[in-house]
């Protein structure tokens, strides 16, 4: 991996400048709500959680895990590359995906092409969007602006004048390559080079990623790979798994949840900070950066000058909505919780204060001082492992981390059911690790809609997660897993 040398500088300014931001930007309290919304001690008289029985649990199903294998043919049709973009987890996604189909179409895998969306090359805060806003609209030199966006200003600048290389992260940077042919056999052919009259073109591709409706790879991609011999791939968001044979189904399911374990040098880095983090402890998948909350489109009140300053460079022309909209979209459940509303609910889940609480988050969080005056045991990755070697770290190999952590945790929260989350659930499952949470934005938004606050509000909070965790809702893998009641 190409690690970008102005790095370290650049992260040094941007911790400082925050940190400078915070000191004399914020009020004496920004994140603090009113005494009344957050009790100083939890009243509810539950239970914890976790301590609530099950009714369902997901594990494997038992036709993937114990069912006899299909013998693959004899001949292939070809050689299909699966082409992935973006964080490591939709890239795992995709990846998944892509076995299926090439076994579905009887194809020889090749090893994917992971390529990371520049989303993930720098940190959440230097999105481009956000970039380029503060470009348009300003010099840093400003006296206007905050010493946060100031800072932001000067270390792009920095990064911008210094030639430098994207750095790039294949899959055998993030994954034992050894392993997954070793594990995939019987379950699809996979090969680590092409013959030399095939490996002497580019394959042929075929982009199914922005296929509206249900897409069909049988009518629709085998007859490029039968004239070809040699395609590219990148999966439709949707596809008729519904024709899949179970064979197929079997190679997706063991390829995502059977076949994939980190390389060995990243599951060594991996295994260092699961050592570090006190136990037991919590891992909280936390999504509250400034691009996230302006591509929701949500509004908030009572955050942050600082924090304020960078939600609105990140918008852009994505404007929040108002009025009615804006009423309905947050009871739909599409704002993300803020880090003071997360920590509120886990009060109200009877979480107890004292609670070690891993961070599993990127970089860029707005407002964290919401959850760390409540839970004062946080840790983050940052702060337990040193040396240059993390400071370098592309994005997707510090998701590796995070996901690691999170898949041997003793419980596992998240305030979001992104890429990751899916990922984490099913494989703590496949592990019997069965305290696996998502905190409901809908929930929380449709109670404070109808004006419920302290007690009541928690109570309420408490009735709807209780439900959703003895049903195991929230996390359901209908793909490779199966309900068992208890």
């Amino acid at each position: 991996m190409i690690a970008v040398s102005v790095k370290p500088l650049f992260i040094a300014i941007f911790t400082l400048s925050l940190f400078l931001a915070i000191l004399f930007l914020s009020p004496s309290s920004p994140f603090s709500p009113p005494s009344s919304s957050l009790p100083s001690t939890i009243q509810t008289g539950k239970l914890e959680i976790w301590d609530v029985n099950r009714l369902v649990e997901w594990r494997p199903c038992k036709w993937w895990i114990h069912g006899a294998r299909t013998a693959l043919p004899a001949e292939s049709n070809g050689y299909i590359r699966v082409d992935c973009y973006g964080g490591l987890n939709q890239m795992r996604r995709d990846f998944c995906d892509g076995v299926g189909i090439a076994r579905l179409l009887n194809a020889t895998l090749v090893l994917p092409k992971f390529e990371a969306a520049a989303y993930w090359n720098e940190s959440r805060c230097l999105s481009s969007a956000l970039v380029d806003t503060l470009f348009r609209k300003t010099s840093p030199f400003q006296c206007h602006l905050s010493p946060l966006l100031t800072a932001i200003l000067l270390a792009t600048k920095i990064i911008k004048s210094h030639p430098k290389t994207i750095p790039k992260i294949g899959f055998a940077d993030v994954f034992d390559v050894d392993y997954f042919i070793q594990q995939m056999d019987g379950f699809i052919k996979v090969v680590k080079e092409l013959p030399t009259e095939v490996a002497l073109k580019e394959p042929f591709r075929v982009d199914c990623s922005k296929r509206k409706g249900q897409f069909d790879y049988i009518e629709s991609v085998l007859p490029s790979l039968l004239k070809y011999q040699y395609i590219s791939i990148t999966p439709a968001m949707s596809q008729r798994r519904d024709r899949y044979p179970q064979y197929a189904k079997a190679a997706l399911c063991q390829a995502c949840y059977g076949s994939l374990r980190l390389a060995r040098t990243l599951e060594q880095k991996a295994a260092q900070l699961l050592e570090a983090i006190p136990k037991p402890f919590l891992s909280l998948h936390l999504r509250f950066e400034p691009d996230m909350v302006a591509y929701s489109q949500c509004d908030y009140s009572g955050l942050s000058p600082a924090s304020i300053e960078v939600i609105e460079a990140a918008r852009g022309d994505r404007k929040p909505w108002t009025g009615e909209l804006a009423h309905v979209w947050r009871k739909r459940g599409k704002c993300p919780l803020t880090p003071n509303e997360t920590a509120f609910i886990l009060q109200a889940l009877s979480i107890p204060r004292n609670t070690n609480i891993y961070l599993a988050a990127g970089d860029g969080l707005v407002e964290i001082e919401g959850l760390k005056s409540t839970y004062t045991n946080v840790v983050t990755k940052s702060a337990l492992l040193s040396g240059e070697d993390f400071l370098n770290m592309h994005g997707n190999t510090k998701a590796a981390l995070d996901y690691y952590v999170s898949i041997n945790s003793d419980s596992y929260v998240a305030t979001f059911f992104g890429n990751m989350d899916k990922m984490v659930a099913a494989m703590r499952a496949c592990k019997g690790l069965h305290n696996t949470l998502f905190l409901s934005r809908r929930a929380y938004a449709e109670l404070t809609s109808e004006g419920l606050d302290g007690k009541e509000l928690m109570q309420g909070l408490w009735m709807a997660h209780k439900e959703e965790f003895s049903m195991g809702r929230g996390y359901a893998l209908p793909d490779c897993f199966c309900d068992f009641k208890l």
